[in-house]
């Protein structure tokens, strides 16, 4: 996930963007574009990249517990369908 540094920087830049002239409203502005884009960021409800490969590793290993168990279900409905049950 994006941290507060991060939002800051992104803050800064748009500041830099305005005009000179501006300079009272820099600060105001600044403000206003940490506040806007970190509310931003919290609705998209990231994750980060730890937790992101935390769950695919839960996927594979959920994934080959399924696999096994399908190859389980079928070897025993072979057995039962050669058993005449």
């Amino acid at each position: 996930m994006i941290d507060r540094q991060d939002i800051d920087q992104l803050a800064l830049r748009l500041v830099s963007l305005v005009p000179p002239g501006l300079a009272q409203a820099q600060q105001d502005l600044r403000a206003n574009f940490h506040d806007i884009l970190a509310q931003g960021l919290r609705r998209l409800e990231l994750v980060t990249r730890e937790e992101f490969e935390v769950q695919t590793q839960v996927l594979a290993r959920t994934r080959a517990k399924v696999e096994a168990l399908e190859k389980r279900i079928a070897e025993l409905e072979a057995g039962a369908g050669s058993h005449g049950v």
